[in-house]
């Protein structure tokens, strides 16, 4: 059997390599690129929004939802349950992307560590003292409920509200004070500027939608807010839970009630029929006809059907901006 002819190798030439040879060469290569590929793809399986996480994001205002994905502790949720929390969170994040927004959904099922003590209620204030910090560079943080649906997508908050802020709230109980609170209080400087904006209903403060500005006023209230001592003497006195709390705080301190704007309600929280069912007020329910900007299905969890209002709200929304292409200055008003 004659010899192979021998044929001389190339100086160039390169033996092929194996894939996992490849592989560690683009690791070793693009080290930070794949570090940042691999952050992400562990971070989706931990948040809905894994680019947020890392706050990839220089937006000022942070839209904070806190959707309870699994349940919580207290009940496991049905079909209607998932779709109401799909509805909510789809208008938030095509709000947030229209304006430049952060959106930051909280789980509520990480909360299990308030559940020994029953301070499932209490968590507002701990979610807002996290997503400061998460968001560094961030000056406003707007806190919704998960039954709420923005009407008017295409009017941002500056427009609807920051860009004429004094105008817009009001900063004495003399307005409109269903708690029939002190409307003087010793020391109260309404000069200072406004930290807090929420709005009142039948039942006093509401917090189903409520902003904040980052100030170190706003980082105090929040640790006196937070304080363990209220909870543990007043968790059983306060059926509104840090609603109350809030109430308490502002009825007695001036120095909190001096950095508080109130909106009317229907600026961010207008209610639907049955909701404070007790007030004939046309202030707080949601008028078609004025267009107002957010629905709050406020309470709609104790005897009415949660899902068949946010279906009807999220129904008419889509017909009331069916035909915007030829009203430019719905944009504008």
């Amino acid at each position: 059997m004659s010899a192979k002819p021998y044929l001389p190798v190339s100086e160039d030439y390169k033996p092929s390599r194996s894939f996992a040879q490849k592989a560690k060469d683009f690791v070793r290569f693009y080290r930070k690129t794949t570090i940042l590929l691999l952050s992400i793809i562990t971070l989706s399986f931990f948040t809905l929004d894994p680019l947020r996480t890392l706050h990839i994001t220089d937006a000022k205002v942070v839209i904070i939802l806190a959707a309870n994905e699994g349940g919580g502790v207290l009940k496991w949720k049905g079909p209607q349950d998932w779709s109401i929390e799909r509805s909510s969170i789809a208008n938030k994040r095509d709000y947030a992307q229209r304006h430049g927004y952060a959106l930051t959904i909280k789980d509520m099922t990480l909360k299990r560590r308030y559940s020994h003590e029953w301070r499932e209620s209490w968590e507002k204030v701990d979610i807002l003292k996290q997503t400061m910090r998460q968001y560094p560079k961030a000056e406003w943080f707007w806190w919704v409920d998960l039954h709420t649906f923005i009407m008017e997508p295409q009017i941002s908050l500056e427009q609807h509200i920051f860009s004429n802020l004094e105008n817009n709230t009001y900063r004495s109980l003399n307005y409109f004070n269903p708690l029939k609170l002190d409307v003087d209080v010793p020391y109260v400087d309404y000069t200072q500027p406004i930290d807090m904006l929420i709005t009142q209903d039948c039942g006093g403060f509401n917090l189903g939608s409520f902003m904040m500005r980052r100030s170190p006023w706003t980082e105090l209230l929040l640790d006196a807010w937070w304080d363990p001592a209220f909870y543990e003497q007043k968790h059983m006195e306060w059926e509104h839970k840090e609603q109350d709390c809030l109430e308490s705080l502002f009825d007695s301190q001036a120095w909190i009630r001096e950095r508080i704007g109130f909106l009317p309600l229907r600026k961010i929280n207008a209610f639907p029929p049955g909701a404070c069912a007790d007030s004939p007020s046309a202030d707080f329910f949601y008028d078609e006809k004025a267009r107002d900007f957010m629905i709050n299905m406020a309470g709609c969890q104790w005897g009415r059907d949660c899902w068949g209002e946010m279906e009807n709200y999220k129904n008419l929304s889509k017909k009331l901006h069916a035909g915007v292409w030829y009203k430019p200055w719905l944009y504008f008003r």
